[in-house]
C-alpha cells in the first residue's frame, strides 16, 4: 500500500481508473470513535491556534457541544515536497478535532495545485505539472500522518470532482461572484495597480476551492488567514448548493527562523521531515521574540507549562522547544540525540563527520551546484546572501570560502550559516 501504514488497512480504497494501476484515489476509514462534547476542551480547541472564526464562535461552539460528528475539511495544493511547521499549525488544529471525535477530510489539491493559489503571493504563480503535483502528493500524505489520527480520517483528491464539472456547471458556480470580488483583494489590486499580470486562471482558483466543500459537504473549514477569500466561497458556494455554509477556523502565519513569513521560497523553513539535527538547529535559529509563538502554535504542550517553561532564559527555553518539536516528528530518542549533538557541536565547537551532511558534486560542478542540489541552501540567491556574509567556512581551516564557482576539495567539511554542515563528496 505504499505510504500508508499497516495499521490504515482497515479502509474502503478507490483506485482513479485514468491513472496507473493501483494508485491510491481516495480512502475512507470505518473505524469511528465516540464524539466529545466537554466543554473545556472545546474551549480549548476554539481558542488555541485560532485567529477568526465566522461567522461567530458561538455559532460554534453550539455546534460542537450538541455532541454531533462533523466533518472538518482542510485542503493543501502540493506545490513542493515539503510540509513545513507553519503548514502543521492547521494540522495539528485538525488533530484537535479529531481528539474530539469528529472526521477530519484531509483534500490533496491534486487539480487546484496545477492551477496554483496566488492568496499570498504578489506575482503569477507558476503552473506545476502534473508529474510534479503526484510527487509532491505522495510526500505530503506521508507526512501529515505523523500528525493526524488515520482512525478519523478521509484523504481525497480534488480531481475526483473538479475534472468532472463541465462548462455548464462551472458557469453556474462563478456565477455567484463578481469580477470586483475578485480583484478588490489587497494583493490583487496591487498588482493591477502596479501593472502586474493578473490571470483568468487565478480568479478560477477561489471558485475551485470553494466547490471542494461543497463536493464533500464540510461542516467546518480550516486555513490561514491569508485564505480569508477563498474560505468564503465555500461559504457561498455551499449556500447556492442548499447544504449549510460552513464554518471557517483561521489560524495564526508562522514567521520563518529569519523572522519573515514561513516561505520555501525564502529558504527560512522547518519541514516535517528535516533530520532530527537540522530540524533542531533551525529551532534553535529563531528569533527569541518567536519563541513563544512557537510552543502554542507548533507544538500541543500544556499553556501552564509553557508559562513556566518561558521564566527560563531564552536560550533555555528554546533548547526546550527545540526538543519539543523535534520529539513530535522523530520521537523521544531522537529528540534526546539531537540536543546532545547540538550542544557538543555548536556549545563546545566539536564537529564529526556524522553531523555532515553529504554535497555530492561530479567533474566540473562547483560548490553552488553541489549545495544547492543537496539542499543545504534553498537557492543559488540564499547561497551569495551567505557568502557575502562571510558565513559559509571551512571547518579544518576556519577560513572563509569565498568563491562558490570553484570544484569542490574531495572530504572538505564546510559549516554554513550557524547550523548547517557539509561534507563535499566526489561521485564516483
Amino acid at each position: 500500500m505504499g505510504v500508508w501504514p499497516e495499521r490504515w488497512a482497515d479502509t474502503l480504497m478507490a483506485v482513479d481508473p485514468d491513472t496507473e494501476r493501483g494508485r491510491v484515489y481516495c480512502m475512507f476509514f470505518k473505524t469511528k470513535a465516540s464524539v466529545s462534547a466537554d466543554p473545556e476542551k472545546i474551549e480549548t480547541l476554539l481558542t488555541r491556534s485560532v485567529v477568526e472564526i465566522i461567522p461567530s464562535d458561538e455559532s460554534l461552539r453550539k455546534l460542537l457541544l450538541s455532541g454531533e460528528r462533523l466533518r472538518i475539511k482542510l485542503g493543501i495544493d502540493p506545490t513542493s515536497p515539503n510540509i513545513h511547521i507553519g503548514r502543521a499549525v492547521a494540522l495539528l488544529k485538525l488533530r484537535d478535532f479529531q481528539n474530539l471525535g469528529h472526521t477530519v477530510v484531509f483534500i490533496i489539491g491534486d487539480a487546484t495545485g496545477v492551477i496554483g493559489d496566488t492568496s499570498d503571493k504578489e506575482s503569477e504563480r507558476p503552473m506545476l505539472s502534473r508529474a510534479d503535483v503526484e510527487k509532491n502528493l505522495t510526500e505530503y500524505v506521508s507526512q501529515a500522518k505523523k500528525i493526524l489520527d488515520p482512525n478519523l480520517l478521509e484523504v481525497r483528491r480534488n480531481s475526483e470532482w473538479l475534472l468532472k464539472l463541465d462548462y455548464s456547471a462551472i458557469g453556474d458556480q462563478a456565477d455567484a461572484f463578481s469580477v470586483a470580488d475578485f480583484i478588490s483583494r489587497d494583493n490583487i489590486k496591487r498588482r493591477l495597480d502596479g501593472g502586474k499580470r493578473v490571470s483568468l486562471r487565478e480568479v478560477l482558483y477561489p471558485l475551485m476551492q470553494g466547490y471542494d466543500s461543497v463536493a464533500i459537504k464540510a461542516d467546518v473549514e480550516l486555513g490561514g488567514t491569508d485564505q480569508r477569500f477563498n474560505l468564503l466561497a465555500g461559504r457561498v458556494l455551499q449556500g447556492k448548493a442548499g447544504q449549510p455554509p460552513q464554518h471557517i477556523v483561521m489560524s495564526e502565519l508562522i514567521l520563518g527562523t529569519d523572522g519573515r513569513k514561513m516561505s520555501s521560497s525564502w529558504g527560512n523553513t522547518i519541514n516535517l521531515n528535516d533530520a532530527p539535527q537540522d530540524m533542531f538547529g533551525k529551532v534553535m535559529s529563531i528569533p527569541d521574540s518567536l519563541i513563544e509563538t512557537y510552543f502554542v502554535h507548533c507544538t500541543r504542550v500544556s499553556l501552564n507549562v509553557v508559562k513556566n517553561i518561558l521564566t527560563k532564559s531564552p536560550r533555555d527555553s528554546k533548547f526546550d522547544l527545540a526538543l519539543e518539536i523535534v520529539r513530535m516528528y522523530h520521537g523521544d530518542i531522537e529528540s534526546k540525540k539531537a540536543g546532545e549533538r547540538f550542544v557538543s557541536v555548536f556549545s563546545k565547537g566539536e564537529i564529526s563527520e556524522e553531523d555532515a551532511t553529504p554535497a555530492l558534486f561530479s567533474e566540473g560542478q562547483t560548490y553552488a551546484d553541489a549545495l544547492v542540489h543537496a539542499g543545504l541552501v534553498a537557492s543559488r540567491t540564499e547561497l551569495r546572501r551567505l557568502v557575502s556574509a562571510g558565513a559559509v567556512t571551512s571547518v579544518a581551516t576556519g577560513k572563509v570560502i569565498a568563491d562558490m564557482n570553484n570544484e569542490p576539495v574531495e572530504g572538505e567539511i564546510l559549516r554554513i550559516g550557524k547550523r548547517r554542515i557539509a561534507k563535499m563528496i566526489k561521485s564516483k
